[in-house]
């Protein structure tokens, strides 16, 4: 008997959900291999044909130093921020008690004073 070559043709619901789940990374081109007995080429020709993300032209790099480097800036602008956030908070504290401690020596409430005329 000779080896005869069977054809498979699969769904086009089945290859648009089978990239649909490589695009989201519940399933691996190697998985979907396995699963269906059908080539990595040809799962790679589904992405190039049917998804946004996989096209040949487009590839998507994500460089490692580069995230890093903007993590370590955010970081050092948040402390910076705390810093300064810090410093204002000291000055109304200082602020807050001199007029107590005003109001308290001239036997007048500056606070009440202030929102009355404002």
């Amino acid at each position: 008997m000779k080896n005869v070559k069977i054809k498979r043709v699969f769904d086009l619901e089945l290859k648009l959900s089978l990239v649909n789940q490589i695009e989201k990374g519940e399933l691996r081109v190697s998985e979907v291999s396995k699963i269906y007995g059908v080539s990595c080429t040809a799962i790679y020709k589904w992405l190039d044909k049917y998804s946004e993300l996989y096209k040949r032209k487009t590839r998507v790099i994500v460089e490692s130093k580069s995230l890093s480097n903007k993590n370590k800036h955010q970081s050092d602008r948040i402390k910076e921020l705390e810093r300064v956030l810090g410093q204002k908070q000291l000055r109304i504290d200082y602020l807050e008690k001199l007029v107590e401690t005003t109001s308290t020596r001239i036997g007048v409430d500056i606070e009440k004073k202030i929102k009355r005329l404002s």
